[in-house]
């Protein structure tokens, strides 16, 4: 008899712990399904509007970037403004999609402002780059499309964006250059102008007819059609050296055309002083020797 009791009991314990188990699962059921229904399908809405988002914004950049290239706004401000407007779109999405999903954006501000002092000394090299971007854009010291030389690097400029900006060299290696350094350092401008001045110099033998000299580098710069008249070109004798009578070409042309006549020049100089036998010595040393 008093095993069947204990028998009982038993029993009586293990329905009690399926009945707490069960009760347990349904508990757990039920918080998976109301966070299903609830945030889970807020948190899946979120994530497809901000990849749907960040399509749109591509979109409308894209027909924002046509419209104003339709009414020839400069690229520079083309480019730059493209960067700054992809960049704000999207923290307007994202922060509106926290907001969606019930994050307390006030708290958020309160920690970013907090920290904006320690996040402001370490980012410090990329604030300075972001004003500098806004400097260049304001003075327009280059543009998109000029060849300039700074921070010891020169080349086509590509791109000015947010925090660099992107050179092409003539060799076609791509130069990233912070905008902070060219914001506050020195640079060469090389397409600024309409028009620039080619100087070569050019020796000869001191046995040469000086005036025949001359007029020789006088017809071939004459007859180049690239070089401009005014500024009227300048051919004289410049120099008494070592070896040789220096004689220099100044000459003006369009700025894409520099290259074009500054290597004409030197190709077509001696060919001619060839034809016309003047001597272009070289350097030479006389050693005298006592006996």
């Amino acid at each position: 008899m008093e095993e069947n009791t204990k028998e009982i009991a038993k029993m009586l314990e293990n329905i009690q712990n399926i009945d707490i188990s069960k009760m347990n699962m349904e508990t757990l059921t039920e918080r998976i399904l109301d966070w299903t229904i609830n945030s889970g399908i807020k948190l899946l809405i979120g994530l497809i509007v901000i990849s749907l988002g960040f399509k749109i914004i591509k979109k409308i950049v894209k027909y924002f970037t046509v419209f104003l290239e339709k009414r020839e706004v400069d690229i520079t401000l083309i480019k730059f403004s493209k960067s700054l407007i992809t960049g704000a779109l999207k923290i307007v999405l994202v922060m509106s999609t926290f907001a969606y999903w019930g994050m307390n954006l006030t708290g958020l501000a309160a920690l970013v402002a907090s920290a904006g002092v320690a996040v402001g000394l370490a980012l410090q090299g990329s604030l300075s780059n972001f004003a500098g971007g806004f400097i260049i854009l304001l003075l327009r010291p280059f543009k998109v499309g000029d060849y300039i030389q700074a921070a010891g690097y020169e080349g086509l400029v590509e791109q000015i964006g947010l925090f660099y900006t992107t050179l092409v060299s003539v060799d076609n290696k791509e130069i990233l250059i912070p905008n902070g350094i060219l914001s506050n350092g020195s640079l060469i401008n090389y397409s600024a102008k309409e028009t620039r001045r080619v100087d070569l110099k050019f020796g000869v033998g001191y046995e040469a007819d000086i005036l025949h000299v001359r007029r020789v580098l006088r017809d071939i710069v004459d007859r180049h059609e690239l070089i401009i008249d005014y500024p009227e070109p300048f051919v004289g004798l410049i120099e008494h050296a070592d070896s040789s009578l220096n004689f220099v070409v100044r000459v003006w042309c369009k700025t894409p055309d520099y290259w074009t006549i500054y290597f004409d020049l030197l190709e077509q100089v001696k060919i001619r002083f060839d034809e016309e036998q003047i001597s272009i010595p070289y350097p030479q040393l006389d050693v005298h020797l006592n006996k």
